[in-house]
């Protein structure tokens, strides 16, 4: 039992019980630079709120004098260091989520991390809170993490924000001190949009203007931490927007009754609405609102309800049910801000999935446009993101999105990157708008299909991708197979990695970003060479599987066919008439492909050469067989 339930009794405690039904919730994050007394402020919150229970009183009592750091005095840090590697370091390093409430308003509350590497975890702290403490070190005033903190709170549309200047006890309580610290915050604040900044001097450790008013700071007139945050404007914008309910589930139970399930994240809804329902763009009228407690007259931001349109409308997972005098943009490529979260670069072409709403689509980040130097807002010229770094891209999706720009709406706005073969969530991003080319370039339908060039060619088309180390006899082996290709009268078209790099790839380097775009291009190319009914032969290094994979689901799995050349590293750096593994062991060739960049193995081509024991000829016999097995090659030949 917590200590404010053990103060309250009989009807005491029930009316208690029932006011918090009924309170708002207010999300909230503390963050800012390592050791600054985050940890040490939301538990000092805990305390004063008397919502800790007894038995975590008589820990917070005993460990400080094992683990603390505080000598003899209480350690309100240590009660929300839960993770045993927190302990050992005494800082926090997950994101940590805390209920507490008062007599006026509940909370959820996460500690971020300080440390930059966790960056990550700062922006999921902050993507669904209502506002941030900023929390500063008197001793030490805004720091570059501080500005990186701030940043991130603007960029994820945080509207309130409180600067805790903290520690103000080990500075005598100067007001002098709290107010250049103030002003230097609200300074960089300013520059970054955040207009609605309140400052309060506290001491976390001795409670100094948490909960209650500090006799210490007389020269401040303000509320303490506590009251702001319990009387904090809460109303949610998108509330009195117009209606968006992402599909997350199309429940039929029988021919005659059909049901969309999702959560509102714009607007409200009541039966009879006008709604529209995107990307399709087709028209309804809400005929029913169910909901658990059974059949509300409307439902608002947060509510889980199905809805029943009057009319048979094709609804999938994914689509929005939206307002139809303001429905939301449809779009497949726009600007975004990414915030890149994974230890493996960003690569500009690689298709990564993207997880928007209950949609998941295949994204592309097409060009970095500039990555942010957030300790002084300079726009700096990249190619690439590493892990915790932001940048403003151009992406593209492999179908239509139904967004609001992310300053509208969060929910609508916001996406998360996934790798498509690990499905780790390597970034996160904020839509802008979409770019004009997105609603002006539409597909062009043509009269002759691929199908009739087919049937004018004689012979089914495919790709046939060669791949390996430098040296490993690719080149070889595709220009003794498409000899023997073209012996059978078939059309072909040999690509190799060298001659691409003379013209079409001639301004790609060898950087891991340049080779996913050069393997891209060819690709590209290569598909529409299939689309012509060619039988189109690449002999490329391509090291990357991901790309090797994209050109498989451009061309079709079933016109593709990878061979792998399977030749070790000693191998194939004996056979170097270049000499280009001894100018890359000597360090005067970087990014060469298994010496100082990787090649990922094909992990299921479907013709694999030992090159050790397999002669050129040979080879070529095994890539027929299996082209003949596709269907590609007649029987006959």
């Amino acid at each position: 039992m917590s200590r404010v339930q053990g103060h309250l009794t009989g009807h005491d405690l029930e009316a208690f019980l029932r006011a918090s039904d009924q309170q708002t919730l207010l999300r909230f994050i503390a963050c800012g630079s390592v050791d600054h007394g985050k940890s040490t402020l939301i538990a000092r919150l805990l305390y004063d709120s008397l919502v800790l229970n007894e038995d975590q009183l008589v820990s917070l009592a005993d460990d400080p004098k094992s683990v603390g750091t505080k000598g003899g005095d209480l350690d309100f840090a240590l009660l929300l260091e839960a993770l045993a590697a927190e302990r050992e370091q005494g800082i926090a390093i997950d994101v940590a989520d805390r209920f507490f409430a008062t007599r006026r308003r509940r909370f959820i509350v996460a500690d971020t991390p300080g440390h930059e590497q966790y960056t990550r975890n700062m922006v999921s702290g902050a993507s669904t809170a209502h506002a941030a403490v900023v929390v500063i070190d008197a001793r030490n005033g805004v720091t570059i993490q501080t500005r990186r903190h701030a940043y991130l709170v603007a960029l994820l549309r945080v509207r309130q924000v409180i600067l805790a200047v903290n520690k103000l006890d080990l500075m005598s309580y100067s007001q002098e001190v709290f107010t250049r610290i103030r002003d230097d915050f609200g300074a960089f604040a300013t520059e970054i949009g955040l207009d609605d900044v309140v400052s309060v001097p506290i001491s976390a450790l001795q409670g100094d203007n948490v909960a209650q008013s500090s006799p210490n700071t007389p020269w401040y007139p303000g509320p303490t931490l506590l009251e702001y945050l319990e009387n904090v404007e809460v109303e949610d914008e998108t509330q009195a927007g117009p209606l968006r309910m992402p599909v997350q589930r199309v429940n039929q139970p029988d021919p005659d009754f059909r049901e969309f399930c999702g959560t509102i994240v714009g607007g409200t809804v009541r039966p009879g609405d006008p709604v529209c329902v995107l990307p399709s763009g087709r028209s309804s009228r809400v005929a029913r609102i169910r909901s658990v407690d059974g059949d509300p007259s409307q439902a608002g931001v947060g509510n889980s309800v199905a809805l029943v349109l009057a009319d048979e409308v094709d609804v999938s997972r994914g689509d929005v049910i939206c307002s139809e005098d303001h429905p939301a943009e449809v779009a497949d490529q726009f600007e975004a801000d990414i915030v890149w979260m994974h230890e493996d670069e960003m690569l500009p072409g690689r298709a990564y999935l993207m997880k928007a709403g209950a949609d998941t689509v295949r994204l592309t980040i097409r060009q970095l446009k500039h990555k942010v130097n957030v300790a002084t807002l300079e726009h700096v010229a990249a190619s690439t993101l590493q892990m915790n770094e932001i940048g403003v891209c151009s992406i593209s999706t492999d179908r239509p999105v139904v967004f609001d720009p992310y300053g509208d709406n969060r929910s609508m706005g916001g996406f998360v990157i996934i790798d498509r073969l690990t499905h780790a969530t390597v970034g996160t991003g904020m839509l802008h708008f979409a770019l004009r080319r997105s609603h002006n370039v539409q597909w062009q339908s043509i009269a002759v299909t691929p199908q009739a060039r087919t049937e004018l060619m004689g012979h089914r088309p495919a790709v046939v991708w060669f791949t390996g180390l430098s040296g490993a006899g690719k080149s070889i082996v595709a220009n003794a197979c498409e000899q023997r290709l073209h012996g059978l009268h078939t059309h072909t078209y040999l690509i190799d990695g060298d001659n691409v790099r003379h013209g079409l790839n001639r301004d790609l380097g060898f950087t891991a970003a340049h080779r996913v775009e050069n393997v891209r291009r060819v690709a590209e190319v290569a598909r529409l060479m299939v689309d012509a009914g060619l039988i189109v032969i690449v002999a490329l290094i391509s090291p990357f599987r991901a790309e090797r994979r994209l050109a498989r689901e451009l061309v079709g799995d079933d016109r593709f066919c990878e061979v792998f050349v399977d030749t070790p590293l000693d191998v194939a750096e004996a056979r170097d008439r270049k000499g280009l593994y001894a100018k890359a062991r000597s360090g005067q060739l970087i990014n060469f492909t298994g010496i100082d960049s990787p090649y990922e193995v094909p992990e299921h081509p479907e013709v694999r050469i030992d090159t050790t024991t397999t002669s050129p000829e040979n080879a070529v016999e095994m890539v027929l067989g299996q082209l003949k097995m596709m269907g590609v090659v007649p029987q006959s030949h």
